[in-house]
């Protein structure tokens, strides 16, 4: 704002400084050609003419002869020139100007005619000076104007804004307090801070359902360890309790073994889990023929379809299908779909197990004839601990969902589910090695090695 109003100024008072100068040069141009034509009584006239205070001009005229004797003009004598670093000269102008007693500044430039005539033609600044304050005046007064604006509207800005902050403060306050179901509050204006509460509602959103799910995992490790935690110490008391017997001994410790083994498959399960999800360094990406690797797994399995009387049916392509991938974590990520479908199918049913191709992508599909999974439920599923049995009687541990979806992201690729009609079928979708190498490669270093 200061530089604006000063700029003003200045290029206020270059104008008038500019008017001025060209106006005496202009007057002087015109005199010098009425001299050439009417000699010195015809400038004497012209000079009488337009010194005449009647016409309130603030042109300065004095025609001396050799002493400095005034011939015409409307000076009395001539003044004390001072010469100014632009050239013109400058002189004060009291009682001998037409406008007041108060001393003006005068500008004017004189020159010797012939027969040694002095002519001195100037310009009274009084106006310029004038006009030049009333500038000043109106430039402090818009700058004070635009000043005390600027404060109120800094103020009231900064008061919004900083309302706005403590509004976020106070949400924060109380969600830190245990109200975890508040929630910033929408001004409904789309600005930035409308935007920072949406993105903060988002998140505390997210941080609830974590925290949610990681209370489901607790009460979920808690039942499930309970149990065989509390059959463990009940057999073991009852050992110690009956008759000594090596044969009751040995048999306790082989149940307590199969008891710790159940224990330590689930935490074996949940650490691998952890470390897929975490990018594990143990997963060596190498080539790996999907069809080959899905035939491998249903020789694997075929004798346990057929001791339930299941069809074990297997459907690849004859050329290689190549992914990138590690073949155990593979191997334990599809064992669990196709142990799932094992483990729901009726007895008379076929589970099918098929690689494709669609476009970039390989296509392993696990389908089964069992009693599927409502669609309502089918992405909750994939959560640790999870299972549709509410009372979680049935055999295994709610984990393979989440394991196989945790090295099929490892690897670049999805897991989804869907209907077979009846039935379930999960889709695993890899990519193929060429933009499988893509995605390798822009993994964190840390987690190719």
């Amino acid at each position: 704002m200061l530089a604006m109003l000063a700029l003003i100024y200045w290029q206020t008072v270059i104008y008038g400084t500019r008017q001025t100068d060209e106006t005496i040069d202009a007057e002087i141009t015109g005199l010098a050609e009425q001299y050439r034509q009417r000699g010195l009584a015809g400038l004497v006239a012209v000079i009488n003419e337009r010194s005449n205070p009647e016409r309130g001009s603030s042109m300065l005229y004095l025609l001396t002869d050799q002493r400095q004797h005034p011939l015409a003009g409307n000076l009395s004598r001539w003044p004390d020139l001072e010469v100014q670093a632009d050239g013109w000269m400058r002189f004060r102008l009291s009682d001998d100007g037409r406008r007041d007693s108060s001393p003006h500044i005068a500008q004017a430039t004189s020159f010797v005619l012939a027969g040694g005539v002095q002519l001195l033609v100037g310009r009274d600044l009084a106006e310029n000076t004038a006009f030049r304050n009333r500038i000043v005046t109106a430039l402090v007064s818009s700058g004070a104007l635009m000043l005390l604006l600027g404060l109120v509207g800094g103020i009231v800005l900064s008061r919004r804004a900083l309302a706005r902050i403590e509004t976020i403060n106070r949400t924060g306050d109380l969600i830190m307090a245990g109200e975890f179901s508040r929630r910033i509050p929408l001004k409904g204006s789309g600005d930035e801070f409308d935007r920072l509460a949406q993105n903060l509602n988002a998140m505390l959103d997210q941080i609830e359902r974590l925290m949610a799910g990681m209370r489901q995992v607790t009460d979920n490790i808690a039942h499930d360890l309970r149990s065989p935690l509390g059959r463990l110490r009940s057999r073991i008391e009852m050992a110690l309790i009956e008759e000594p017997s090596t044969e009751r001994y040995r048999d306790v410790l082989q149940q307590t073994i199969g008891e710790a083994d159940q224990l330590l498959a689930t935490f074996t399960a949940l650490l691998d889990i952890a470390e897929a999800e975490a990018g594990s360094p143990r997963a060596k990406l190498v080539p790996l023929d999907l069809a080959a690797f899905a035939r491998d797994l249903a020789d694997l399995y075929e004798p346990v379809a057929e001791e339930k009387g299941l069809a074990l049916k297997i459907e690849t392509a004859a050329q290689p299908i190549e992914v990138r991938g590690d073949r155990h974590m593979l191997s334990r990520a599809v064992a669990n779909l196709v142990e799932n479908a094992l483990k729901y199918t009726p007895t008379g049913g076929t589970v099918r197990i098929s690689v494709t191709t669609d476009g970039t992508m390989a296509r392993l599909a696990v389908a089964d004839d069992g009693p599927g999974i409502p669609p309502d439920e089918r992405e909750r599923v994939f959560d640790r601990f999870y299972r549709l049995e509410a009372s979680r009687t049935t055999e295994g541990n709610g984990l393979g969902l989440s394991l196989a979806r945790a090295v099929v992201r490892l690897h670049g690729g999805t897991i989804t589910l869907g209907g077979n009609g009846p039935g379930l079928v999960a889709t695993v979708s890899l990519p193929l090695a060429a933009t499988a190498e893509q995605f390798e490669r822009s993994m964190p270093v840390n987690n190719r090695r």
